[in-house]
């Protein structure tokens, strides 16, 4: 009987096969070269990241170029950001920094993001400057842990009327650095004649975030415009000061702010020494308590892009670090990064336990950068920008 009904109903597969006509298996045979010939002649777009990842150092950057460099396809971004790294750096130093708060609370700034503004009812609280005693004691201990860079915070609007602080605060400068660290400051604006007296007490680098963009920054803050914040980061590399400078992101802002923060960053006279990458912790109490966290790909993102325009600044992962675990973390590293803060406080914001990062750099093979005395902007070893501009169509992904 089963012979019976394959004779009489055959194979499916052998009625698909018999019914391919000869005419219709041409066809198919011309589409199939058609498009391996497409294929091996078409060659790949280059994305923007992949053109600009072995330029020439420049600070003429168009917000075009940058936009396109900041849209490549992400894992393009991620790979030149760590090419240019390993070009200009030991991709296994990483720089630790520990950033202590000598002057918490109070401030009269309105800064939307900040528990310290004595404008919103967070939980930190106004309190005296800490003696020199608390500062120096704090410096040592972050020495002996590994630290290069001690780097001392202050809630003020600026030095008016702080003579008396900023003599104690020149002193702090001039013992720390006395301990072989490098010593960097953020104490609110600075003048020309303050930002001389800081050189000359040995300071290594001045702290002074743009935060944002230039259209997004009146949402953020009123009390400060952004071309005081740029003319104290000119005041302090007309000095020969060391500037770090760079910005938060989640504070609301579109890719566009993002963006146009690296445009302006890497257009300076000459690039910020480091350049901090901020991820939002949102306190309560703050007008940003509600703001949703950005993700670790945010982060990658905008690292990759600030290594390749700024390709010989530190580009350190800041603030936020706490809530990327060490494969997030690794991920930053890769595209880029060589420089966090370490200890469990960021000013009032939570920071990694130092033993914690001792465990990543232990998994990742990293290693701690040794400090760098041999800078600041009157340093004759200048970078420089004098080379031919890349002119070309860039393509926003590849």
């Amino acid at each position: 009987m089963a012979a019976f009904r394959l004779a009489v109903r055959p194979l499916s597969n052998s009625r698909f096969y018999s019914t391919a006509t000869s005419t219709r298996l041409a066809s198919v045979a011309a589409q199939a070269a058609t498009a391996t010939e497409t294929k091996t002649t078409a060659a790949p777009a280059l994305s923007a990241a992949a053109l600009h990842a072995s330029g020439p150092l420049r600070n003429d950057w168009t917000r075009e170029e940058i936009q396109a460099i900041f849209d490549s396809p992400f894992m393009d971004l991620m790979f030149y950001g760590a090419k240019v790294h390993r070009d200009n750096f030991n991709a296994r130093e990483v720089q630790q920094c520990t950033l202590l708060s000598i002057k918490t609370g109070g401030c009269t700034e309105d800064c939307k993001y900040c528990p310290q503004s004595s404008r919103y009812d967070t939980a930190v609280k106004a309190q005296k400057m800490l003696d020199t005693g608390a500062v120096l004691e704090a410096a040592q201990r972050a020495k002996e842990a590994g630290s290069t860079r001690f780097c001392m915070g202050a809630a003020w609007r600026d030095l008016a009327g702080r003579k008396s602080n900023f003599n104690k605060i020149v002193s702090y400068v001039k013992a720390i650095r006395g301990m072989g660290m490098e010593v960097c400051c953020t104490l609110g604006m600075l003048n020309e004649t303050q930002a001389k007296q800081l050189k000359e007490a040995g300071l290594t680098a001045y702290n002074h975030n743009l935060d944002t963009s230039r259209e997004f920054y009146p949402k953020i803050i009123s009390t400060r415009t952004y071309d005081e914040r740029l003319e104290t980061i000119g005041h302090a590399q007309d000095a020969g000061i060391s500037v770090c400078s760079g910005g938060i992101i989640g504070l609301g802002e579109q890719e566009e702010d993002r963006v146009g923060l690296l445009h302006t960053l890497s257009t300076l006279p000459k690039h910020p020494e480091s350049v901090p990458v901020n991820a939002l912790l949102a306190v309560p109490g703050t007008p940003l308590e509600k703001q949703t966290p950005v993700s670790v790909f945010d982060m990658v993102r905008m690292i990759a892009t600030a290594r390749i325009i700024m390709p010989r600044s530190m580009v350190r992962l800041s603030a936020g670090r706490v809530r990327f675990s060490v494969a997030e973390q690794a991920m930053c590293f890769m595209a880029g990064a060589n420089s966090i803060f370490t200890g469990d406080k960021l000013l009032t914001t939570p920071n990694n336990e130092f033993t914690d990062d001792q465990k990543m750099f232990e998994i990742l093979g990293l290693v701690p950068k040794p400090p760098n005395f041999e800078q600041g902007s009157d340093s004759p070893d200048q970078p420089d920008y004098s080379g031919i501009k890349i002119k070309a169509n860039v393509p926003t992904s590849a």
